[in-house]
């Protein structure tokens, strides 16, 4: 493909393809996973108990607010790419191209769900999420596209290794991964409004209303978990609530800090943004989830450090090679656990769930 006459975008090629389909496709603790489930189990469940609720949030999907967003308009700024720092642009494609495959394993994930099902109630949802999150895909990777690298989506289905998690896992995950998806671009989109000299791409402008289709994805999610009371009461599956939010919690700090020059480019200091973003998250998961996690413990934030300095160590090891690395990764991954289980291990705060779990957007 060649750039159009006055356009300053690199030029795309196949090579520049392959590559960032590479980074996309790479199976690694902290890149996003495409998942797979029993898709039986989901499809015997029944929405009865929310069905008020249910009813309501699937009009709103049907609808399609998002319908004509994920479009460029005159809004969307020329960007040099070859003029932007260098360490930058190498932090932003990586955020891009994790972005897309998070959304994209969404899309595999619900699409798959509605193809192997007969419950009308889950397949009409899951053909509603699967639509929006194909359109947050292809949305980015447009954005790829203009930097002179892409992701073939459609290899990436096909080469992505699988993991497989048992449904309620993927209730956990996944709404936990949409509600904070929500609260990240929210606040990068309130910050971007104040400070607009900070906006160094066009696509931030687009986070507003992108972050309600996230929202509504995880207000499906904590429906589907209020279905079954014994998936949020019980002593077991409340450890496990436990476990997945110190996780994505755990995980969100660590790659973020990995992109020291992206945000300093955003003008947002990292522990405060992840702070914020945690803290979000957590009055929201007040709708499904029994208990949530001390973000302010003394032992918090010195946990989460330790656990990026674990991770860095990891790195740095398998950098290196030979015995010496895989002895500097050894002891990467025994700082990385121990800090893990220091995290988890924190008093959590208890919550009396609501009656009525549906919550609008009002960051």
């Amino acid at each position: 493909m060649n750039a159009a006459p006055g356009d300053l975008s690199p030029v795309l090629t196949p090579q520049a393809v392959a590559d960032t389909t590479a980074m996309a496709t790479e199976t690694h603790i902290l890149n996003p996973r495409f998942y797979t489930t029993d898709f039986d189990e989901l499809d015997r469940i029944d929405v009865t108990p929310v069905r008020a609720e249910w009813d309501a949030l699937l009009a709103e999907m049907q609808a399609d607010p998002n319908k004509a967003h994920f479009r460029k308009t005159d809004d969307w700024d020329r960007i040099d790419w070859d003029a932007m720092d260098p360490a930058l642009r190498v932090e932003f494609i990586d955020f891009l191209v994790s972005s897309c495959t998070a959304e994209f394993s969404g899309c595999v994930l619900y699409k798959e769900m509605k193809r192997r099902g007969s419950n009308p109630d889950i397949c009409a949802l899951f053909n509603y999420m699967a639509r929006d999150e194909a359109r947050h895909a292809g949305f980015i990777n447009d954005a790829l596209r203009e930097a002179g690298v892409a992701v073939n989506l459609g290899f990436l289905t096909k080469a992505k290794k699988y993991t497989y998690f048992r449904p309620k896992f993927i209730y956990y995950a996944t709404y936990l991964s949409e509600k904070i998806g929500y609260a990240r671009y929210i606040t990068i989109y309130r910050h971007l409004e104040a400070t607009p000299q900070h906006r160094f791409h066009p696509i931030f402008k687009w986070f507003k209303e992108w972050c309600n289709d996230e929202f509504r994805h995880g207000e499906a999610f904590a429906l589907l978990m209020k279905t079954d009371p014994k998936l949020t009461g019980s002593v077991t599956n409340k450890l496990w609530i436990r476990f997945f939010l110190t996780a994505v919690y755990s995980t969100m700090w660590v790659r973020d800090h990995a992109r020291p020059e992206f945000h300093k480019a955003l003008g947002v200091d990292i522990d405060w943004y992840d702070q914020e973003v945690f803290r979000k998250t957590s009055e929201i998961a007040r709708q499904i989830f029994p208990v949530e996690i001390d973000i302010d413990h003394p032992r918090w934030k010195p946990g989460l450090n330790r656990m990026n300095e674990g991770f860095i160590r990891m790195d740095e090891g398998a950098r290196q090679g030979g015995l010496g690395g895989r002895l500097k990764k050894a002891l990467g991954m025994a700082q990385a656990a121990a800090a893990f289980v220091s995290l988890y291990t924190i008093p959590v705060k208890t919550n009396d769930l609501p009656q009525t779990v549906r919550l609008e957007p009002v960051y």
